[in-house]
C-alpha cells in the first residue's frame, strides 16, 4: 500500500530535503514552506527516517482540510480514516500549532482533535471506552492560514538525533543545519575539509557522514519500530541497504581547530561514537593561526555570533580575523554561518552566494566564497570606499 508521508524541515532548507527524498527513490515529491510531502510503500517511510539528513522528523500524513471554525476542525478531523492507522488499545496523544489562523487556540485545538479521533474509532471499534495501554502514536496538527494538516509522528525524536551526540559544548549547532552546510558548500568525497570552530564537532561529523555517505539514523531507534504498519522485517532491510551504500574506504579527511581543550576531547569522542574516528581529528588552536598548506580545502564554520558566547564586539573582531586568514585562492572554499548583516565588510570580500537559513531561531546567513576569481584576475574586496 502506498502512503503520503510529510517531512517538517527548517527554512531554507526545503529543496534540499526534496532533492535527497528523491535520491532515496520516494515518489510525488513536492516542497513547501517548512516541509516536504512525499509518497511510497511502508519501507520509504523506514528509509527516509534512517537516511534523511536534511528532514527533523518523518510523519505519516493523515489528511488535510480547510477549518475556519472549532465545528469544522471537528468534522474534519472525525471524516479521516484514523482506524487504518491507530489500533483500539494506542495511546494518541494531540500536538500542534497554529499560524495566522482564526483558531489560535492551541489547547483547544488540541482537545477538539482528540476528541474527534476518539468519536471516530468508537464507532468503527464498537467500544466507547480507551485504556491507551499500547504502543504511543503521537498525532500532530498544524494549522496555517485556516487550511489543517493532520499527521502522526513516525520519528519519535527529532531527526537531528543521530546519537553520536551524548554531550555538546555550549552553544552547539544542530545537525540537520549543518548536514544542510556541508552539502551546500560542496563537500568531496575525497576532500579535505575543516573546521576552525569545532567545538562538539558536528560540522565535523556530519561532513564526514556525507562523504562517506553513512546514513544518519543507522544507529538509532524510531518509534514507527513498534507500529505495525511497519514490519520489523522492513527495517532490517532498509538498514542492510543503507550499510551496503556506504563508501568506508573514501579517501575524506576532516580536521577541526578550537582554543577549548574540552571541545577538542569531545570531538574526538563524539567522532568515535559517530563511526568516523579514523577521518576526523581536532587539536588545540586560535582563530589566528589558522593556516593549512594543502593544495585544496573546504572550511565551514559557525563561529560566535556575539549572541551567547562573548560580546558583539570580539565576535566582529573576530570575523576581521577569518578574512586574513581566509585568503581566496585556488582549490580552496569557505562556507561562514552568522546572523551579523555586517559580515561581508568585516570579512573583507562579499560572498559569492548566500543563503538564508536558521540557527535555532536567529536568522542567519551562509556566506559561500568558492573557487572563482573577479574579472581581469582581481580579488573583490571591501576597503573604505566601498567594494573594489
Amino acid at each position: 500500500m502506498k502512503y503520503t508521508y510529510c517531512s517538517p524541515c527548517l527554512l531554507g532548507i526545503e529543496g534540499l530535503v526534496a532533492e535527497e527524498l528523491r535520491e532515496l527513490e520516494c515518489e510525488n515529491v513536492r516542497a513547501e514552506n517548512g516541509r516536504v510531502l512525499f509518497e511510497g510503500g511502508p519501507e520509504i517511510g523506514v528509509r527516509a527516517n534512517i537516511g534523511s539528513r536534511f528532514s527533523e522528523r518523518v510523519m505519516l500524513f493523515i489528511g488535510t482540510f480547510e477549518a475556519k471554525s472549532f465545528e469544522m476542525l471537528f468534522e474534519g478531523t472525525k471524516a479521516l480514516p484514523w482506524e487504518q492507522y491507530l489500533p483500539r488499545d494506542c495511546e494518541f496523544p494531540v500536538t500542534g500549532s497554529s499560524l495566522s489562523s482564526g483558531l489560535h487556540s492551541v489547547p483547544d485545538c488540541q482537545s477538539i482533535v482528540k476528541k474527534a479521533v476518539v468519536e471516530r474509532l468508537k464507532g468503527k471499534y464498537g467500544i466507547s471506552w480507551f485504556p491507551e495501554t499500547g504502543n504511543r502514536y503521537r498525532i500532530r496538527f498544524t494549522i496555517l492560514k485556516d487550511a489543517v494538516s493532520l499527521m502522526i509522528d513516525l520519528s519519535g525524536e527529532g531527526l537531528h538525533k543521530r546519537g553520536y551526540r551524548r554531550q555538546s559544548t555550549t552553544a552547539p549547532i544542530k545537525e540537520t543545519l549543518a548536514a544542510a552546510m556541508v552539502k551546500l558548500a560542496r563537500v568531496r568525497r575525497d576532500g579535505t575539509f575543516y573546521d576552525p570552530f569545532c567545538g562538539s564537532g558536528t560540522l565535523l561529523i556530519e561532513a564526514a557522514m556525507l562523504a562517506r555517505n553513512i546514513s544518519p539514523g543507522i544507529r538509532r531507534r524510531f518509534v514507527a519500530e513498534d507500529f505495525p504498519l511497519f514490519e520489523k522485517a522492513v527495517w532490517e532491510k532498509e538498514r542492510e541497504r543503507a550499510r551496503a551504500l556506504e563508501h568506508r574506504g573514501a579517501a575524506f579527511t576532516a580536521t577541526g581547530y578550537d582554543i577549548d581543550p574540552a571541545a577538542v576531547e569531545l570531538t574526538a569522542e563524539n567522532a568515535a561514537k559517530a563511526g568516523v574516528a579514523s577521518c576526523v581529528r581536532a587539536k588545540k588552536r586560535d582563530i589566528a593561526d589558522f593556516t593549512e598548506d594543502s593544495a585544496y580545502g573546504c572550511v565551514v564554520c559557525n563561529p560566535p555570533y556575539g549572541e551567547r558566547l562573548m560580546d558583539v564586539k570580539q565576535a566582529k573582531g573576530i570575523y576581521r580575523v577569518m578574512g586574513e586568514r581566509f585568503p581566496r585562492r585556488q582549490g580552496w572554499s569557505y562556507a561562514v554561518i552568522t546572523p551579523d548583516e555586517d559580515f561581508e565588510r568585516l570579512f573583507g570580500r562579499r560572498a559569492d552566494k548566500k543563503r538564508k537559513l536558521y540557527n535555532g531561531m536567529i536568522k542567519c546567513q551562509l556566506y559561500l566564497y568558492f573557487n572563482r576569481r573577479a574579472a581581469g584576475g582581481g580579488v573583490p574586496r571591501f576597503e573604505s570606499g566601498g567594494l573594489q
